[in-house]
């Protein structure tokens, strides 16, 4: 079901007060731009004929932006259709290592340096207690998902970790993980030597910040959080369904929209997720959402160990050989396929008489669709063609 407010619809309201504040760099307001275009004339579009009963049909462009609550289902679905024809038939652990408040204002300072530094981090972390005998004593794998936001908007970093529950030994032999349903390794003792290192790397790197700023965050609580393992690799699907593409709000939460307040619903988790109704200016509300556009060419998601695409390749269809399960390069879908097969939304449908023979006869820039006598004689043209 079509969400009645949008995103788009609240920057488009409030665009020339936008530009005209210095709230917004420059990235941030080319991001928004795209979204308050997306799928609008500005960014062209495609006139399509039906062949058969003759109906015409005008689609807009989509602006393709990664932070678009509009144009993430294609994107998601081909990414998720890839990871399934690698789980390996083993149980996966889901983690979340999270950034103290303390480290806010310095994310929003150097975002894409902070960010990496989280990437690098939990690895690293997960890397040493997989190679310990005592927990493990092998290589593993990890996939990873930065979400920058809470569910009122604020910033609130910390990454998604999908763990394989097992690794590959000096031998090359999968070994299983002696977890008995609990986590892989103990939290704590993690989320002690993620704090470690990562502040470790920070005084590296930031050379001017004050001995009383580091005392803050030893003091902060660094959380490392492991979920229940997954039942099986299907789960896993559906939760990367949910997380990989996810943007820090989608058109459906918003509830109402006025001049001076958007209303959206978050769910507050201090109170077991009870979902609840938050009202903001709609200058904050951009404002916060903007907190979130990521820095240019940043990567949100990434493997690494055996998942690592220089890797995977090699080493997959080894260890689906030796636990007896089947592998299979992924195929590389169209959008068309995509859409039509799990999206439920063929393209070639006509929507009046429901025959699959819509065609695109005219493809037309961001000056904007033909006009109806344009486009009468666009038809003519293609008939006289076909004729």
């Amino acid at each position: 079901m079509r969400p009645v407010y949008e995103l788009a619809n609240v920057i488009n309201s409030h665009w020339k007060e936008m530009v005209r504040n210095d709230q917004f760099n420059t990235w941030q307001l080319r991001t928004l731009d795209a979204i308050r275009r997306c799928r609008a004339a500005s960014l062209g579009g495609h006139v399509d004929l039906c062949t058969s009963c003759g109906h015409v049909r005008i689609s807009y462009n989509s602006c393709r932006n990664r932070h678009c609550p509009k144009c993430q289902q294609v994107q998601r679905e081909r990414w998720i259709q890839s990871r399934e024809t690698e789980l390996l038939p083993a149980t996966y652990f889901h983690v979340v290592f999270t950034l103290p408040e303390a480290l806010n204002k310095l994310c929003l300072y150097q975002p894409a340096l902070v960010y990496k530094l989280v990437f690098d981090t939990a690895w690293s972390v997960m890397k040493s207690f997989a190679h310990d005998k005592n927990h493990l004593g092998a290589d593993t794998g990890m996939i990873s998902i930065l979400h920058t936001w809470g569910q009122n908007l604020s910033l609130h970093p910390h990454i998604h970790c999908i763990v394989p529950g097992g690794g590959v030994t000096a031998s090359g032999k999968w070994k299983h993980a002696r977890s008995n349903g609990k986590f892989l390794f103990p939290v704590k003792a993690m989320s002690h030597v993620f704090r470690a290192r990562f502040v470790a790397s920070l005084r590296e790197r930031f050379k001017g910040l004050e001995p009383s700023f580091y005392n803050d965050l030893f003091k902060a609580s660094w959380v490392v959080y492991a979920k229940r393992p997954f039942g099986s690799p299907k789960h896993v699907i559906e939760y990367l369904g949910r997380y990989t593409h996810k943007v820090a709000i989608s058109n459906h939460r918003i509830v109402h929209v006025t001049h001076n307040l958007v209303t959206f619903r978050f769910k507050d988790y201090r109170e077991e997720s009870k979902v609840k109704q938050m009202g903001l200016h709609p200058l904050e509300f951009i404002r916060r959402f903007s907190l979130h556009i990521l820095p240019k060419g940043f990567t949100r998601i990434r493997h690494y160990g055996i998942l690592s695409s220089s890797r995977k390749h090699h080493i997959l269809p080894l260890l689906h050989q030796q636990l007896e399960s089947y592998y299979e390069f992924p195929e590389e879908k169209s959008w068309k396929q995509i859409s039509t097969e799990l999206l439920r939304y063929n393209p070639d449908a006509c929507p009046v008489c429901n025959k699959l023979t819509m065609i695109t006869i005219f493809n037309f820039d961001r000056r904007g669709p033909p006009g109806p006598e344009m486009t009468k004689d666009l038809i003519k043209n293609y008939q006289c063609k076909q004729a």
